[in-house]
């Protein structure tokens, strides 16, 4: 069994935004795959498909990127998932736009919502898939810049981030996270 949470912040008005890129990824992910996240249970939204006879569960906390932990944590005891098959997507302030990074573990790097899941897990021993969306410039303010959508310079690179990182996802599906990490940590 294998669980890919998307991280992000409910709700029409942050459907585009910066923060939000785990559940943009989530969602073309589901879209690629004629899959629907239809349930709505443990603070999330879920679904649970199969994928070469491996249970593959989707989830999007509807928490509030903050408390993003709430629902995981959840999620995971219900469905009695192990800390090594989860792997979080969430933006990250300190790669630019375009560039992913896959990891097993690692702090929370000052991401109030793997902050949270963090807590809620007890170990910072995790896969996550770390999406770039840059660092705001002049007097941005890092919540006005995550809370926005991405500027039509960032448009090409975050396409891309999109594509690579759902081929990601759908890679750990059929291999170890080792074997993924090799093959989309060098692009």
């Amino acid at each position: 069994m294998k669980c890919i949470v998307g991280l992000g912040n409910p709700g029409k008005k942050y459907d585009k935004t910066r923060h939000n890129i785990g559940f943009i990824i989530l969602d073309e992910l589901a879209k690629q795959n004629h899959w629907t996240l239809s349930q709505d249970k443990f603070k999330g939204q879920y679904t649970i498909e199969h994928v070469k006879g491996e249970k593959i569960l989707l989830l999007k906390p509807q928490t509030y990127m903050n408390l993003s932990g709430e629902s995981l944590r959840l999620f995971m005891d219900y469905y009695e998932i192990e800390e090594e098959d989860i792997l979080v997507v969430y933006d990250d302030l300190d790669l630019p736009p375009g560039k992913i990074r896959l990891r097993q573990k690692g702090g929370h790097g000052g991401h109030n919502g793997i902050r949270n899941i963090i807590t809620h897990l007890g170990t910072k021993d995790f896969n996550r898939l770390r999406v770039g969306v840059g660092r705001p410039g002049g007097s941005t303010t890092v919540v006005d810049y995550v809370l926005s959508p991405f500027s039509e310079e960032q448009q090409g690179p975050v396409s891309e981030a999109i594509t690579q990182s759902v081929k990601a996802c759908e890679s750990w599906m059929g291999q170890s996270f080792n074997e993924v990490m090799n093959d989309f940590n060098v692009k």
